[in-house]
């Protein structure tokens, strides 16, 4: 039977869009009738050393759904004298998010992807010693992969780890822990929001830290947070989110350098069994 090249046959088996919405429809109404601790923390999953085509790489996902990817690479002589830089990218996959990429949105979201670079390396360069690499740069890529909430907090920890799994002298690790206030009178600031609480908040905030320096690194944020008081509250909830992550973060990156030497002292003993 001939091909019809004029049209293309879609899947056997398919799902109408109208499931989507009605999900979408579902999320919207159990975000608002389900409130949880606002300073409990979501599970946290972190991975170093996934990629094999980079210096280091690091993998961090939350509980709300949020997927990030980083890739780091060591330093490179620069053209231009001076001291080290860091030169950061952030991009979101076409699939991140529930719907598809407008074409209408592409330049906005573009300028959203080079916002949150600068604010990715704004909150990895006091964490990194820039000093020890003069006239050379390192570079760091964040790939968003799903946008569950709190994206920018986690590729602050996705980036740090990856920066350390390539060996780049640093002053501590770099945490990051989001938080966002409720439209609602007299709500509290919330940890680690998803994304309908990010896109319904009044205020939001992204804290990076350096636990073992207890160095705040950047704060990032903006809206209608209330009267200091409240940003003091906010600023004290986020300091404890990001030493509670801290560990995690820490252990990820051990188990990543226990398994390149295991890796490594395999390949020695099989060049020596090899050799004999």
């Amino acid at each position: 039977m001939p091909l019809d090249h004029r049209r293309l046959r879609g899947p056997e088996e398919s799902q109408p869009p109208a499931l989507w919405a009605a999900t979408a429809a579902e999320d919207e109404e159990g975000a608002g009738a389900a409130p949880r601790d606002p300073c409990a923390l979501r599970p946290l999953f972190a991975r170093a050393g996934l990629l094999s085509q980079a210096q280091g790489s690091a993998y961090v996902e939350l509980g709300s759904g949020t997927k990030v990817l980083c890739a780091a690479w060591g330093p490179r002589e620069a053209a231009e004298p001076g001291p080290g830089r860091l030169l950061c990218e952030f991009r979101r996959a076409p699939f991140a998010g529930r719907g598809a990429r407008g074409r209408p949105g592409a330049a906005a979201e573009r300028e959203a992807e080079r916002e949150a670079a600068a604010a990715l390396r704004e909150a990895l360069e006091p964490a990194v010693r820039l000093g020890r690499y003069p006239r050379a740069r390192l570079a760091v890529s964040a790939l968003l992969l799903q946008d569950g909430g709190s994206a920018l907090a986690a590729a602050v920890s996705a980036a740090a780890l990856a920066l350390a799994d390539a060996g780049v002298e640093m002053y501590d690790l770099a945490v990051g822990c989001a938080l966002c206030r409720p439209p609602a009178p007299a709500a509290s600031w919330m940890l680690q929001p998803a994304e309908p609480e990010e896109r319904r908040a009044a205020a939001r905030l992204t804290l990076a830290l350096l636990p073992a320096l207890n160095q705040v690194s950047a704060v990032l944020g903006g809206g209608r947070g209330g009267p200091p008081e409240d940003w003091a509250q906010a600023l004290r909830l986020g300091l404890d989110g990001c030493h509670r992550q801290y560990p995690v973060l820490r252990q990820s990156l051990l188990r990543a350098a226990q398994r390149r030497d295991a890796a490594a002292a395999a390949t020695a003993a099989a060049a020596a069994a090899t050799s004999a």
